[in-house]
């Protein structure tokens, strides 16, 4: 009985390697916050991700939430966060982007629907002391 020919099996491997390297999607960010964001009529997509930084806001996580208790806190990466670090933040990520990008970072708040508003209200007061000015609100769209 002939040798099985092996040859093109390296091709065939490396093929379905780039092909789940393409269709897969990694989680960046572990949460550590619960959010339900809040429904809307008028919504458009981010068009580059890649220029977009995440603030998460809501109640932490049932594993956090005896320690951290019940209250909206703000998740910068992975890591809980207070309203003062939001500037250093900012400006740790926009260092990370190349210089042409930098211009055009937009920061999304992806925040809990029943959070209180003076919580918003002071993560856009650092993010206008940070000159982070394009800002996104995260939605589900309403049917």
């Amino acid at each position: 009985m002939p040798a099985l020919n092996t040859s093109s099996l390296p091709d065939l491997i490396f093929t379905l390697l780039f092909f789940f390297m393409m269709v897969t999607t990694m989680r960046e960010v572990q949460l550590k916050v619960e959010f339900k964001v809040p429904q809307a009529t008028e919504l458009e997509k981010l068009e580059k991700k890649s220029l977009v930084t995440f603030i998460y806001v809501g109640q932490p996580t049932l594993e956090f939430r005896k320690k951290l208790g019940s209250e909206s806190r703000i998740q910068l990466n992975d890591s809980f966060a207070e309203v003062a670090e939001i500037q250093d933040f900012i400006t740790q990520e926009r260092l990370s982007m190349k210089e042409l990008d930098q211009p055009f970072m937009t920061v999304s708040l992806k925040i809990d629907k029943d959070t209180r508003m003076g919580i918003v209200t002071d993560i856009k007061q650092a993010l206008r002391q940070a000159y982070a000015l394009k800002i996104n609100y995260s939605a589900a769209s309403r049917d």
